[in-house]
């Protein structure tokens, strides 16, 4: 018996025992503040931090002190346009920290793995009641009506329901994962990382994609770079990278890209399709994961694909506009498989974080994808630093 199998059981014992100090929803515990910061969306492209009291914890809660956030697409798009009619709102929700108090009767997270003060957690979605979804029914039911913390309507009664504050209350009922072995730079991916998770296990249900398998990957921003380096994990070699930023496409053959493609050195799309058959091995694609969000790659990634071919579309997490194609040449005559793909489930929340122990372990630099950090104080720096697209993951981590 190691000293982790020691400590393990200790863990349960304690929990076990009813009488157990643990932090109550009246008692405060030792190093909080009774007042903390949340970073409030007041009104289009202006964050202010507003100081709250913390609230009473109930005895199923669990109060986390903030250590690090990702900036999401998501979380842009409402901090400059608001579509979810959400103002004021506090985002963020690829973020992570460290419990800090917990009601009474918390003891396990949702996969069944001990919980104590001081350990690290991350948020999942908030699937309440409905029993289509659950930890291993993977594509049993799109997961689009769930809740998230940091795109909750306002709560005036707890305030603590984003990410970019000090701290988060996650309330009881919720999905929260203890992930104390993962570091703070891979912590603060996993939210997006899952998002992947999640289209590769759609794109496997084509039965198209295969360790042998010609892909091409367009669109290098934080979501495609991520999706090449899951194909890589899963031993995908032949991968071809399509952006038209140089520096992005560099990086995705550090992500485990083989080969790639700037579209704009192609003019026109029947040069562009033949840039990537050259890059493929002469060959059209087998697969093509479209990670744009733009229209114009939709249309054009069916050009990429082989007869027999399949794609995943994961691009449009929002109303990005209508995509012109031909469904005789780029669907029918192709027999093309198309599968969407859209958050994740539960299950695939899990699978994240083997994928981030496997990357680490044949030297992807995930780490990389995190190019600028920000204290809260900065957060509208962050913001606009993700709008002018001059990093790729933005973060907010907390001194």
């Amino acid at each position: 018996m190691n000293s982790e199998s020691i400590e393990q059981i200790v863990r349960q014992v304690l929990a076990g025992l009813s009488d157990a100090p643990k932090s109550t929803s009246t008692v405060p515990s030792a190093g909080i503040p009774e007042k903390a910061r949340v970073a409030v969306l007041t009104e289009l492209e202006k964050i202010e931090l507003k100081e709250y009291p913390l609230p009473p914890l109930g005895d199923d809660d669990i109060l986390v002190k903030v250590e690090g956030c990702g900036i999401c697409g998501t979380d842009a798009h409402e901090y400059k346009r608001d579509p979810f009619s959400l103002i004021p709102v506090v985002l963020g929700h690829e973020g992570t920290g460290e419990i800090v108090k917990m009601g009474k009767n918390v003891r396990l997270d949702s996969a069944g793995k001990s919980l104590t003060v001081g350990d690290k957690v991350v948020s999942c979605m908030i699937f309440k009641d409905n029993p289509d979804i659950t930890m291993f029914d993977l594509n049993k039911q799109n997961v689009g009506g769930a809740d998230v913390y940091g795109l909750l309507p306002e709560d005036k009664e707890v305030r603590f329901n984003g990410w970019f504050a000090d701290y988060i209350v996650i309330k009881g009922g919720s999905t929260i994962f203890n992930v104390s072995d993962l570091d703070l730079s891979s912590r603060i991916l996993i939210e997006p990382c899952a998002v992947l998770i999640h289209a590769v296990e759609r794109a496997k249900t084509t039965g198209i994609l295969r360790f042998n398998s010609r892909v091409v990957v367009q669109g290098c921003g934080p979501i495609g770079l991520i999706c090449i380096a899951v194909l890589r994990t899963m031993g995908i070699e032949n991968i071809v990278a399509v952006d038209g930023e140089a520096k992005r496409l560099e990086f995705a053959k550090e992500m485990g890209a083989q080969a790639s493609v700037n579209f704009k050195e192609h003019q026109g799309i029947d040069a562009l399709a033949k840039a990537v058959e050259t890059a493929c091995g002469e060959k059209p694609a087998d697969f093509g994961f479209q990670c744009t969000g733009a229209p114009a790659g939709h249309s054009n990634i069916y050009k990429f694909i082989r007869n027999g071919g399949g794609l995943c579309e994961l691009g449009f997490f929002i109303n990005g506009g209508d995509a012109t194609i031909n469904p005789h040449f780029d669907i029918c005559a192709k027999e093309l498989t198309v599968v969407g793909s859209w958050v994740y489930t539960l299950r695939d929340y899990a699978t994240t974080f083997d994928f981030l122990k496997r990357a680490k372990g044949i030297g992807l630099p995930m780490e990389k994808l995190i190019t600028h950090s920000y204290p809260l104080e900065q957060i509208n720096e962050g913001f606009q630093t993700n709008l002018a697209m001059t990093g790729l993951k933005i973060a907010v981590v907390n001194k």
